[in-house]
């Protein structure tokens, strides 16, 4: 059980940084424009936000190419990553399900993820998508600061959307899609005087896709360019307090190109790119942390569009921290006779912006309609990841292929 109070500490890091002013954690460094700890070294300025779960990938197929998905094949994943992407689907419909355990490698058996999604197309231009991501953390003790029992619960989030794609001319799509959000972390109890409620929010993602298909190798290829930003919505609050957390809005852009080696083999390569759009937070010691001086750091106080636009600039290390807020994932795919698969990839995060650096591996299998995936991911530094020696599961019910049918 501590394991698992530790697990909900974790996230509630991400949503009441107000409650902790790092005290103790450095100095701020003009110079190097960063906070040194006692050996002078830059700690981290990690990007936070409310309601994580929302960037947590669902499915087998992306967590098995290092999290790339923006521009590789449609699924129901694709409200994910880009909706706009269901706007090429080759399938009448598709529906599919995963399971992602979490922090399994902890010994924790009841906190996961578990996703449910769907597409139908309206007809060869315009499509629609719908899908329900759930995360579980498992039954938690509630201490109070003196460390005495004050109840338990079960902390639970979702996330439901709902997504409608078209085709604006036969190589380009664009899509939006709507999301509702609530997250039940502590409700009935109190941090600082406050009582904690559900968190309840409304967001949208705007995506778009240039999909080609130039015959460079005799038998056919692919070339995909997707962009997406999503979790753009209303910030959130657990308490009756004005002070709010933003959610983890995204900027994505993607690359996949898909090579049909002949009748029976087929690779693919993808590219992702990923940074938050929330604003860099600035060290407590930093001289406009609170300019205001309301106790609240400035960059905390932003409006959602705020935020979203001055998240390109706003990092106080310049310019090369901006750098260091993209996320890069890598992933290869190879299917043999369009039935069976193997995937590969690595995903890297800058170690002063979480530090989150892995490699991936995981196969695929299709029979008539039915898919099946499996993912794993193995940790290549110190820093642990939540589905360290995990394995994940998804399940995809195929319709009609529309080429089939005509």
């Amino acid at each position: 059980m501590k394991l698992k109070l530790l697990s909900i500490l974790i996230v509630f890091v991400f949503l009441l940084p107000s409650q902790m002013k790092a005290q103790g954690a450095g100095v701020w460094d003009p110079g190097r424009r960063c906070v040194l700890d006692p050996n002078s070294q830059c700690v981290p300025n990690t990007l936070l936000s409310a309601v994580p779960f929302l960037r947590i990938i669902p499915d087998a197929v992306g967590g098995a190419m290092g999290d790339a998905g923006v521009a590789t094949g449609v699924n129901p994943y694709a409200l994910h990553y880009n909706a706009s992407k269901l706007a090429f689907a080759e399938r009448q419909s598709s529906f599919a399900a995963s399971y992602t355990p979490w922090l399994r490698n902890l010994g924790l058996t009841d906190v996961y993820l578990a996703y449910l999604g769907g597409y139908m197309k309206i007809d060869d231009l315009q499509s629609f998508g719908a899908s329900f991501r759930y995360f579980a953390l498992g039954e938690i003790n509630f201490t109070n600061v003196d460390g005495q029992p004050i109840g338990t619960g079960r902390p639970r989030e979702f996330e439901f959307a709902v997504a409608y794609a078209r085709k604006l001319s036969p190589k380009f799509s664009a899509a939006v899609t709507t999301k509702f959000i609530y997250s039940n972390l502590a409700s009935g109890f109190q941090v600082g005087g406050f009582d904690i409620t559900s968190g309840k929010a409304f967001a949208a993602d705007i995506s778009v896709t240039y999909h080609s298909n130039p015959d460079l190798t005799g038998v056919g290829t692919d070339f995909a360019l997707g962009a997406a930003i999503s979790n753009l919505g209303s910030k959130i609050s657990y308490t009756n307090s004005s002070d709010k957390e933003f959610i983890p809005a995204n900027f994505a852009l993607g690359a996949a190109y898909k090579m049909n080696l002949d009748e029976y083999n087929s690779l693919t390569f993808a590219l992702d790119f990923n940074k938050l759009l929330v604003p860099t937070p600035y060290p407590v010691d930093h001289p406009d942390y609170d300019n205001n001086g309301n106790g609240i750091g400035d960059y905390r106080e932003q409006s959602t569009f705020g935020g979203v636009f001055g998240s390109f600039g706003d990092a106080p290390g310049g310019f090369s921290e901006e750098l260091k807020e993209f996320e890069i994932s890598i992933g290869a795919e190879y299917w043999y006779d369009n039935q069976f698969a193997v995937r590969a990839g690595y995903y890297y995060q800058h170690p002063l912006k979480g530090d989150r650096q892995y490699l991936t591996i995981g196969v695929g299998l299709k029979y008539n309609v039915v898919g099946i995936d499996i993912a794993y991911l193995a940790p290549t530094n110190a820093q642990r990841s939540p589905l360290d020696n995990t394995l994940r599961f998804g399940f995809t019910f195929n319709g009609i292929n529309q080429e089939a049918q005509q």
